[in-house]
């Protein structure tokens, strides 16, 4: 088969709200011809088949329900001009900024003077897990389960158990409530949650781990493991796992973008420049998993950035990475940019794996001091927090790794 060869000005590779975003603000800033790629037929990303509002602020629609906020995030790249084609699949890298796609017109090459990547990040499944038993029906991601009720108006079951204490678990078992199932209950390593009791409305067993399913014809039961090392099994007909997510970093690491440790994303700077030339990352490639409406802001947001590069700017080398201590899991951007650049709003997201109670961050590189910040509120796992970015001006372009540890 013919390969059609093509050039574009930016190449968004996906079409979730940082895509979207970033198409959006770079075809309407003039970058030129804009193209973005998604693999599925519809455009939108995660919220298309997400059905409970609160998506997306300031610009775009806040408060809107999910499906309501993609097609507004469509409509508002259409509408500025970016070029939006739908199931296309990236297939590999071909060169520098090259690469090769399968669609409905068959197979092209496309090279770009920048490409985006914004492939966003997806729920580890079961087997991911590495969670024994049999595979019988009834086991879900988050994504499945609501694909499964909002856009295939599947049966799914009657009884449910959640694994996850994060906000995308209670999205998940308001999802399986819509659906008429009795959710049993939400299963969590962590301690107890800082959510109030009656935002659950199912109980929560902490320090509790899922040890095997059971079933063949269909799932019967999940085997869980207490941290005193009691053992039982909550009888359901379905079990939904939330959370523990990951970059879909393949295409990236593929194109010669290095991965950070920490987020499993391509390392980048402030400006979402990776270490492969004339190469962005944007939303929760770089770090699973924000809010729909932080991927948008960073989309918007990455469009300076490239214009300065079609504009000729230099692409930066031997940039310091910025690393965490545990109990400190990640931080973003972890690259510093020698150009000065700032994060969106001059602030730094980490993660850490558990609860602290007014932190103190120190900030350092090769033995010096550069900050020093008490957090005023607790830092808990699974969500974010900032650090501000102020610091930057004093950390050296030519030295070692900047660290961040909790005193």
């Amino acid at each position: 088969m013919t390969r059609r060869e093509r050039t574009v000005d930016v190449l968004v590779v996906g079409a979730g709200p940082a895509g979207l975003g970033g198409g959006a603000e770079l075809a309407a800033s003039g970058a030129g011809h804009v193209e973005i790629l998604e693999r599925e037929q519809a455009a939108g990303g995660i919220p298309r088949h997400c059905f409970h509002g609160g998506f997306g602020a300031g610009r775009i629609g806040g408060g809107a329900i999910g499906s309501v906020y993609a097609r507004q995030c469509v409509d508002a790249a259409v509408r500025a001009g970016a070029v939006l084609r739908t199931s296309v699949t990236v297939t590999g890298w071909a060169g520098p900024r090259t690469l090769d796609t399968t669609g409905p017109t068959g197979l092209e090459r496309i090279t770009a003077r920048a490409v985006v990547l914004a492939t966003g990040a997806r729920e580890r499944p079961r087997s991911a897990r590495l969670v024994p038993g049999t595979r019988p029906p009834g086991v879900y991601t988050t994504g499945e389960l609501q694909q499964a009720v909002h856009l295939f108006r599947q049966r799914v079951g009657t009884r449910a158990v959640v694994i996850g204490n994060e906000p995308v678990s209670h999205a998940a078992a308001d999802t399986l409530r819509e659906a008429g199932l009795d959710v049993v209950a939400l299963v969590t390593d962590q301690p107890p949650s800082p959510l109030p009791a009656a935002r659950l409305r199912a109980p929560l067993l902490t320090h509790a781990t899922v040890t095997g399913l059971t079933g063949r014809e269909r799932l019967t039961g999940v085997s869980l493991r207490h941290r005193d090392g009691r053992t039982t099994t909550l009888p359901c007909d379905t079990v939904v796992f939330t959370g523990d997510w990951i970059p879909e970093h393949e295409l990236a690491r593929r194109g010669g973008a290095t991965l950070d440790p920490g987020t499993r994303g391509p390392a980048y700077d402030a400006s979402y420049r990776t270490r492969a030339t004339g190469v962005f990352a944007v939303g929760n490639l770089l770090h699973a998993v924000e809010s729909a409406g932080t991927a948008a802001a960073e989309g918007r947001d990455v469009a300076a950035p490239v214009l300065r590069h079609l504009a000729a700017d230099p692409w930066p080398t031997g940039r310091p990475a910025l690393a965490v201590d545990a109990p400190l899991e990640w931080i973003a951007p972890n690259l510093v940019a020698p150009d000065g650049s700032r994060p969106l709003h001059d602030r730094f997201t980490l993660r850490t794996g558990r609860r602290l109670l007014s932190p103190v961050l120190v900030v350092g590189q090769d033995g010096y001091v550069l900050h020093r910040e008490r957090l005023l509120l607790p830092a808990v796992p699974n969500r974010s927090f900032r650090l501000r970015g102020d610091w930057l001006d004093r950390v050296d372009p030519h030295g070692g790794t900047v660290r961040i540890t909790v005193h």
